[in-house]
C-alpha cells in the first residue's frame, strides 16, 4: 500500500511512522485513519521490526486530533459510514487506540500540540518523550464531543483522578513540563534533539530481549486488570511462556557468563 498522508520507513529493528498532514497541524480524517491502520498492521506482523517511533511532520503539532473541517465538509454520517464500511482500519484512531494486541514498544516523539485525538494517540503509546514547546489536552467537550477513543479511560489510569478530572472536564492545555510532572512523559527535552533522544531510549531498548519486552509489557499490562496483586501474579502470561522457551532465554545467560554482548534473535 503506497501511502499518502504518513511515511512509514524501517530502519534496521525501528519503524518510524509519521503523520505528513502539516497543514491542517496532523489531524486525522479517514483515509489518514486506514494508512496509520496498516502501518501499524505491518509492524506488528514484521518478525524483524521490534519497536515503532510514532511523531509528527513538522514543529508545531503532533496531531491535533480528529480533522473537523473535514467532518463539517463531509459530514458525521460520511465520516461515521466510512470508519465503519472499512473493514481494513484496525487498532482505532491513529492505529493504536484500540490496538490491544500489540505487545512491542510504542515510543511516542511529540514535537508539538498533541491535543484529542492526537493525545489519545500519546497515551496509548508505551514511552513519551516532548519537545519543550509540546502541549497536551483533551479539547473535545470544547467543540462538543467527547474523547472516545480512550482519553477519558486511559488519562484516569494514567495520573490521579483530580488532575486526571481537571484536565477532562475544563478541556484545558497543559505543558510538557507540567506533563512531565504529572508522570505522563518519560522525558521532556528541546526539539532539535527530541529525535536524537527518542532514538536513544529506542537503542536501550533494543540491547534488551525482544520477546522478554514484549513479556514485561504483556505481563504489566494485563496484571494491571487484575485487583489484587497476588492475581496478577498467577496467570500465565503467553508471552512470558513464549520468552521462556526461546532462544534467546538460553543466549542471554550464556552471553552473560562468556562477557560478551548477546546476539538476540527475537525468536
Amino acid at each position: 500500500m503506497a501511502f499518502e498522508f504518513i511515511n512509514c520507513e524501517k530502519r534496521g529493528h525501528l519503524v518510524y511512522i509519521t503523520i505528513k498532514r502539516p497543514e491542517v497541524m496532523n489531524a486525522l480524517h479517514p483515509p489518514a485513519n486506514l494508512e496509520l491502520s496498516k502501518a501499524f498492521d505491518d509492524f506488528c506482523e514484521d518478525p524483524d521490526a521490534w519497536v515503532a517511533i510514532y511523531t509528527g511532520a513538522g514543529e508545531k503539532a503532533f496531531c491535533a486530533g480528529n480533522d473537523l473541517k473535514f467532518t463539517a465538509e463531509e459530514g458525521f454520517e460520511a465520516i461515521k459510514e466510512s470508519l465503519l464500511t472499512e473493514k481494513a482500519i484496525r487498532g482505532g484512531f491513529g492505529g493504536i487506540t484500540t490496538r490491544f494486541d500489540c505487545y512491542k514498544p510504542i515510543i511516542a516523539a511529540v514535537n508539538g500540540v498533541a491535543v484529542g485525538g492526537g493525545f489519545e494517540i500519546v497515551l496509548a503509546c508505551d514511552i513519551i518523550i516532548a519537545a519543550e514547546h509540546a502541549q497536551f489536552g483533551l479539547r473535545e467537550p470544547r467543540v462538543g464531543l467527547v474523547a472516545g477513543a480512550g482519553g477519558v479511560h486511559r488519562l484516569p489510569r494514567q495520573i490521579p483522578l483530580k488532575l486526571a478530572m481537571g484536565m477532562m472536564l475544563t478541556a484545558k492545555l497543559i505543558t510538557a513540563k507540567q506533563a512531565k510532572e504529572y508522570g505522563l512523559v518519560n522525558e521532556v527535552v528541546p526539539l532539535k534533539v527530541l529525535m536524537e533522544t527518542v532514538e536513544r531510549w529506542a537503542a536501550e531498548i533494543l540491547e534488551c530481549a525482544p520477546l522478554s519486552v514484549r513479556a514485561s509489557k504483556q505481563c504489566a499490562l494485563q496484571g494491571m486488570e487484575k485487583p489484587t496483586l497476588e492475581e496478577a501474579i498467577k496467570p500465565e502470561y503467553s508471552l512470558f511462556k513464549q520468552a521462556m522457551e526461546s532462544e534467546d532465554w538460553v543466549e542471554g545467560p550464556k552471553a552473560f557468563a562468556e562477557k560478551r554482548k548477546p546476539q538476540w534473535k527475537g525468536r
